[in-house]
Order: C-alpha cells, then structure tokens, then sequence
C-alpha cells in the first residue's frame, strides 16, 4: 500500500506513524544539475580553429597572393565560402592544385580575410579605409555574406568627405543599396567640400554622373563645374570622349550667371561656344519655375522653422506662425493672418535655402465651424510663382496636409480667399518638408491627394456636422464593434434631417464604406451626395429603392470630396435611420466579396420576409 503525502513533505507509510523522508532538491541543486547536463565547448571549437591560421600543420593548400605564400586548409575554406567551394572541390584545376594563385586582392587585405575565415572576428578600428573597402569588395567577390553586411553597417556609420565617394563607388559597384543611398546623403549635404575631395577624382564615369545629376547635390554650379574640371584633368589618360561629353553634360550652365558663363566656362575650353550661348538665351527666356535648380534635401525635418533661417516675410503677426503651438491659438494671439482682399498678397515664407519639398502641413483657425478657402505658391526669386495647391473653391478647415510633386522652392505663399465667418485668413502654424516617411501612403492626382488610408477620422479632422449620437463623432472614431441599442450610432429621423460629414480638405476620393446598425435583422434604404463647398451637390450612390443591411462597400468615379451627406430612406424597424461607421476611401480591397456576400443575405432575408 503506498503512503500518502503529507504538508509538511514527508510520506506516511502506514506502519505506525513512522514517516520517510521525500527527495526534494532546492531549484538551485535541479539548476546544477541540468548545466551539468548541457556541455557547450563551442569557444574551445573556435578557438583551436582559429590555431590553424597560417599554420602549415595539416595544411593542404597553399594561396599565392602578390607572391606571398599563406598556408590554408581545403575544408575550412569550402566550408567557410561557396566561392571556395567550388574553387578548391568543384572539379576546377584548383581542386588538383597544392598551390592556388589569388589575383583579386593585395597581400595586407587577403591576409585580414584569411584570418575572418579561421576566426570570425576582425577589429575594423586599426584598419585605413581603403583597406576595409577592399575587404569589402573581397567579401562580395567570395560571398561572405555576413561579413559584407557588417562592413556595410560600419561603412555607413563612419562616412566622411575622405572617403564618402570611394564608399558610394564600392557600394553602387556591389549593390549596396542601403550604403548608396547613406554615401549620396553625405554627399548631397557635404557637396562643396566632397567636389573639392581627392576622392572625387577616383569616380568613374558613371557614378560621376549619378552623383551631379541629382537636385539634391546643394551647391553653386560653378563650383560643380570647376570640380568636374578638375576630374576630366586627372582622369584625362584614361578616358573616352563619350564620357567626357556626358560628364560635362550634368553640369546646368543656365544656372551660372553671364560673367560666369564667358569667362570661367569659356576660358576652360571644355564647353563649345554654341553650348555656352545656348545656355544664355535659357537663362534670359525661360521663366524661372523652368530652369532646374538643386536644393537642400532634409528628408522628415521641419525646414519651416527659424533654427533652419526660415522666416515669416508678410503677414499679420508674423512671430506666431514658425513658432506657435497649434493648440494655444484664439483670435488675437497664436496665429499669422491677412485680410480676404484683392490687394492683400497674402501671408509669404522665405526657407533659409533653396530646398527641396513634397508636402505642407498647415493648421487652420479651428476654434469654431468655420471654413477657409485659399490657394498656395512658391517661387525661387519672388517674381515667377507657380500654384502647387488650389483650394480656392473648397471648404477646408483646422489640418491641412497637403502633398505637391517634389521641386525646389525658397518662397511660400498661402493666399485664402474665403472664410465663412469674416474676411480675415488665419494659420496657425506651419510645417513645410520632404516627407519620405508617409509619401507611399499617398497619390496626387489633379492637385488633390488621393489617400490610401481612411480620412473620414477624427485623426485627420473630419467633423460630423449634422446627425444625432451620444457621442458627436462616434461615426468617425474607427469603432465599429462596439454598438448596441443605445449607442455606438448616428442617426436621423426619416423624412427630416440627414448624417453630415465634413472632412479636414478636398480629397480625391473613388470610395467609401460604411456600416449600417445591425443588431436585429432589419434593413434600410439610403442615397449619398457629396460636396465641395456645401452648396453644390451630386449624388453618388442611389440606394433608395434597394433594401440593405450591414456593411456597405460604395464604388463611384474619382471626384474631389470635402462634405459626405448621407440620408436615409427607409428603416424595415421604425422610422430612424442608422449607421456605425463611415470610412473613405474603403479600407478593404475593392474587389472583396465580403459585402457582396452579406448583401446576398441581406436580400434573402427580405425575400423570406416579404413571402411570410
């Protein structure tokens, strides 16, 4: 008969009372135990590996590098690289061979190499660059694809105007494209001091090319030039005269003034006198907004700002505008505004250099309903302006975020032609960048965005303006779960009333979704019409001689949208119009069949209804 257990850990027997002690270790002996059960040797492994590095016991192969003779090991070579692999065990005349000549690398390289390939470890830190860039190139050629990574991360952290065009040579050349896009950025924002670098001289042709051609390599065009002058004298042995035109093609002559042209360019006698005069009569014709200028590239950096030498040059309040807190605003403090006139030009910002920019954040008056209409431009030389953004015929109100093709500007201009309220244009604050971060989630089409995410939150400031809930903007807060008989809707009485809904701007819309309350079997019968100014309606979904129910899934044509009126028709339950949820665009792919399939049931349902 077995004992039982007892609290206080021992086993009654049953012979009288006598009790057994229970085996019961402390969690640190159960510890010891299993690490004695685990053997890990592994650092002895690497270590008595690592003793075979130039070590001619057991060597079976030895590598000629420059006539240096290192003594290597077959198998810890293959099984360290497919490129040996194949050399020294893939039938070649290598895998016969007692000796191996490496023609690819220098002596000091190979042997740093050789002793990763034995170790797994290399101090970068006691290494010149040219040294590391080759191992580099090494490590591509003989596919140590971790070690190329890691070179990559430590080249990308250690860029300076030495070596940046010898790092954005090697990279382009083995396809780092993480390194590329780091070496360019450099360049770009070191571009006078990187031109004026010996290792500019060691560009090739088209890497030389790649790097003047973008709008972002930020300085005077006769510096570009004199430093492409100086590459065609130091690569002038080895060159073919396609290159050299090419090269000298990158340069933007019309940029360069008159004095500059005929004397500096002309003196060179690299650039034909037909090229020189072509390059004037540009400059003196074309329209500023014509000619391709460079700018800085500050990528997610808020250049609209006096750290950045960003300036308010005319408007009402100036100081508030680069400055301000969005929240902290009333009518008489906290925004930059102009009167609503023909003879008012409006509110202008100068950045403090030529830059480059896709979008602009900008934040409305908002402490009220009111709306503004306005237009925005931007000039390099205050004379030629180009319209980027044209709300003038839209309602728009509190955050404006607005995306324009990229292009280098130095002057803003926001000009607002209405207010609802009175005849004054108030900002509050401004941002203005080159927004790579959220630029995929976005398209432009006619000058409006097209999003690519739901606009109709109160995140992106979409207000319900008529309707009836518990909660004002319950329609817009992304719950659509969390409803019931008593709230989680919006409403209206039918026959009296609608759902009103007015996003922050215009958005290019071809879409949206919304949910119909759905907590009993009922249906009902809607139409939809938008708007752009609150006066002018077009109606875009017809669903009143229908009968629906649940999700709705709305397909129309692309038009710009700014007001969503959503009224409905019939209630199957009682004499209210109901709804959950409104998004646009749709958040589902467009040809989901999930509404399709709901609304088959839905039908049903009223078939059955009807027959009993």
């Amino acid at each position: 008969m077995s004992g039982q257990h007892l609290a206080d850990g021992t086993v009654d027997t049953g012979n009288g009372g006598n009790r057994s002690p229970v085996d019961t270790k402390s969690p640190t002996s159960i510890e010891k135990q299993h690490s004695y059960e685990q053997i890990d040797h592994a650092h002895f492994l690497a270590n008595d590996i690592g003793t075979l590095y130039l070590n001619d016991r057991f060597s079976d192969v030895v590598l000629v590098v420059n006539g240096e003779r290192f003594h290597a090991h077959r198998v810890v070579l293959a099984s360290r690289s497919d490129y040996f692999r194949a050399l020294l065990y893939g039938g070649l005349k290598e895998s016969h061979q007692s000796e191996v000549e490496i023609t690819e690398a220098s002596i000091n390289s190979f042997k740093k190499l050789l002793e990763y390939i034995y170790s797994g470890r290399m101090n970068l830190s006691i290494l010149k660059d040219e040294v590391i860039l080759e191992i580099f190139s090494l490590s591509n050629l003989f596919g140590f694809t971790n070690l190329e990574l890691s070179l990559c991360k430590y080249l990308r952290s250690n860029i300076n105007v030495y070596n940046a065009c010898s790092m954005f040579g090697a990279a382009r050349l083995y396809q780092q494209e993480d390194l590329v896009i780091e070496a360019l950025n450099f360049i770009d924002s070191h571009a006078l001091d990187v031109l004026q670098s010996e290792s500019f001289l060691s560009l090739s042709p088209e890497a030389l090319q790649e790097v003047l051609n973008r709008d972002s390599l930020y300085a005077y065009e006769l510096d570009i030039f004199r430093a492409v002058c100086r590459w065609i004298k130091a690569n002038q042995d080895d060159e073919d005269p396609e290159a050299k035109i090419k090269v000298l093609s990158t340069v933007r002559y019309p940029l360069m003034s008159l004095d500059e042209l005929l004397s500096v360019v002309r003196e060179s006698q690299l650039v034909s006198s037909d090229n020189i005069l072509d390059a004037i009569q540009l400059r003196n014709t074309l329209p500023s907004h014509k000619l391709k200028f460079r700018g800085q590239l500050k990528p997610n950096l808020n250049i609209a700002h006096p750290s950045q030498g960003a300036q308010v040059m005319q408007g009402e309040m100036r100081s508030a505008l680069l400055e301000s807190d969005s929240n902290g605003h009333d009518h008489e403090r906290g925004c930059t505004r102009h009167l609503i006139n023909e003879s008012d030009s409006g509110i202008m910002i100068k950045l403090g250099h030529p830059s480059i920019i896709n979008y602009i954040k900008m934040h409305l008056w908002d402490k009220d309903l009111r709306s503004y209409s306005y237009y925005i431009e931007v000039s390099m030389d205050q004379h030629d302006w180009v319209r980027v953004i044209d709300h003038s015929n839209y309602y728009c109100r509190s955050t404006q975020r607005l995306w324009i093709h990229p292009r280098v500007v130095q002057y803003i201009r926001i000009v607002g032609t209405n207010n609802t309220v009175n005849k004054s244009f108030h900002t509050v604050s401004m941002e203005i960048m080159y927004n790579s971060e959220e630029m995929d989630l976005v398209n432009i089409e006619k000058g409006l965005v097209v999003p690519k995410f739901n606009v109709a939150t109160m995140d992106k400031n979409a207000i319900v303006i008529d309707g009836v809930s518990r909660c004002r903007n319950s329609l817009l807060d992304g719950n659509c779960k969390d409803y019931d008989w008593d709230c989680g809707y919006t409403c209206h009485q039918l026959g009296s009333g609608c759902i009103l809904v007015q996003l922050g701007q215009p958005y290019m819309l071809s879409s949206m979704r919304m949910l119909l309350w759905d907590c009993d079997d009922r249906y009902y019968s809607y139409y939809v019409e938008v708007s752009v100014n609150m006066w002018d309606w077009e109606l875009i979904i017809d669903k009143s001689k229908e009968l629906v129910r649940s999700w709705q899934l709305l397909q129309f044509n692309p038009r710009p949208i700014v007001f969503i009126r959503i009224t409905g028709t019939y209630n199957s339950a009682n004499e209210v119009f109901h709804c959950v949820h409104l998004e646009a665009p749709a958040q589902v792919p467009i040809d989901s069949n999930t509404v399709e399939v709901e609304q088959e049931i839905s039908n049903l349902q009223v078939a059955n209804r009807l027959v009993s």
